[in-house]
């Protein structure tokens, strides 16, 4: 698999060649490495359990996955169907039990950084709100009498939302919110 910042390309081609190995193919996300579920991830391990090449060769082990369960499911996977696993910068060879040893080790500290990310981000959030400041997107004030109007006139969702510059979920929601608010309450015991 191969994930990598669009730089490291050249370098990372000249490395396989210095190798003596022959690419068959280049399996490249552009999303995050915490998410499990990636198209060229999935597409890496069907291709893996095709038996479509003997190896996988990677930039660095976090570039494969952050997360020491996700790291450890891929690499049991991959031993089981055969296929080695190399990651160029951590000089790392998992087909050898010292290579699988130090991969344990890098990727529990990678987890744990991961962890401490985390940490620090909730207890900045929680400072955020401690200290009043409103977090996440800005609220959008529509005016529902004019969405109702333009509706009446048979204005579409879509033509009103691009007039009034808003999403149409916006739309839908602020007209549902008033509606709501203006409804009598029923009691469901009756």
């Amino acid at each position: 698999m191969r994930v990598f910042r669009p730089s490291w390309v050249r370098v990372q081609r000249c490395s396989w060649l210095s190798c003596g190995w022959h690419v068959i193919g280049e399996y490249v996300d552009r999303a995050s490495g915490i998410k499990e579920s990636r198209p060229a991830l999935n597409r890496l391990m069907t291709d893996a359990r095709r038996r479509k090449f003997d190896m996988i060769a990677v930039w660095k082990i976090d570039r494969f996955g952050r997360s020491l369960k996700h790291l450890v499911n891929a690499l049991a996977e991959l031993e089981a169907v055969g296929v080695a696993f190399v990651s160029l910068r951590d000089n790392l060879d998992l087909s050898t039990p010292a290579g699988r040893l130090m991969f344990q080790i890098i990727a529990a500290m990678a987890e744990f950084e991961r962890a401490l990310i985390q940490e620090r981000v909730r207890a900045g959030l929680r400072n955020a709100r401690q200290r009043g400041k409103r977090l996440g997107r800005p609220r959008v004030v529509v005016d529902v009498a004019q969405i109702r109007s333009l509706r009446a006139v048979g204005a579409s969702w879509r033509t009103i939302s691009r007039q009034l510059g808003v999403g149409v979920g916006t739309l839908y929601k602020a007209v549902q919110q008033r509606s709501e608010n203006l409804s009598p309450a029923w009691s469901a015991s009756g």
